[in-house]
């Protein structure tokens, strides 16, 4: 396997719309509480340090796709954007209701907002958002590709993308002991905690294949985004990538 050349289109895991609904629906229960055993609790951090570098202003208005139950909503929030939170899984955003709803009033920051979405075919105005995250979700997507042209449309020029993703680490021995736990023991201790624990076969196969650093970066220059950079977070097991929109008048 490689880390780095794996930006083929066609994937050995179904991502249909139908196949991934059905999965995130199933183990939407006890979702919230495998992200965070499995990371370690390091699920936090990660989403904090993806608010971080979107650095959302107070008021702008920020979407939030493939929300899931709402962390990184909860984090962009608290920084007083004003956030669109959407997903295509209902059971997922039924979650994520509550905690939006728990989170304390801001004059800058009015309660974030709930949408039903899909990523390939977003029912947002084009130049609507100064900015978007998405966690841990372009993996899933049946068409990489038409999901970032997608995001591309409804940012406003010079907007800001952040997206944080799982990647193989790079060197070998670390590699070689992350693709152990999490090819051999993830799935394990995925079955022994939700009843559909067989979806987290699918996480690590979805990983491997999914482009990494720099081919992901040559996605993301393919659907016209520019200023790409990519940090990695927990000795590479994450990295947060970030883009922009060519800004009005501007040029690649």
């Amino acid at each position: 396997m490689t880390t780095d050349s794996n930006a083929q289109t066609t994937s050995s895991v179904d991502k249909s719309g139908r196949a991934i609904q059905e999965m995130f629906a199933g183990v939407a229960p006890r979702y919230d509480l495998l992200n965070h055993v499995l990371s370690g609790w390091l699920d936090h951090w990660w989403r904090r340090r993806a608010a971080a570098a979107l650095a959302p202003r107070p008021g702008e208005e920020v979407l939030d796709l493939c929300c899931g139950t709402g962390d990184q909503a909860v984090q962009l929030a608290r920084r007083g954007a004003k956030v669109v939170a959407a997903d295509f899984c209902l059971p997922m955003l039924s979650l994520a209701q509550p905690k939006l709803r728990r989170l304390s009033p801001r004059k800058d920051s009015p309660s974030p907002q709930l949408a039903a979405a899909d990523a390939l075919c977003l029912p947002f105005a084009s130049d609507r958002f100064s900015a978007a995250t998405v966690s841990f979700g372009l993996r899933n997507v049946a068409d990489l590709d038409r999901s970032l042209a997608e995001l591309c449309r409804v940012l406003r020029p010079g907007g800001r993308l952040v997206v944080l993703e799982f990647t193989i680490p790079e060197p070998r021995l670390i590699r070689a002991a992350y693709l152990f736990y999490f090819q051999k023991i993830l799935p394990r201790i995925g079955r022994l905690i939700s009843p559909r624990g067989w979806a987290y076969n699918y996480l690590p196969d979805s990983v491997v294949e999914f482009p990494q650093r720099q081919s992901f970066l040559d996605r993301m220059a393919a659907a016209d985004f520019t200023e790409l950079r990519y940090d990695e977070q927990s000795a590479g097991t994450v990295c947060i990538y970030s883009a922009q929109t060519v800004p009005s008048g501007g040029s690649q």
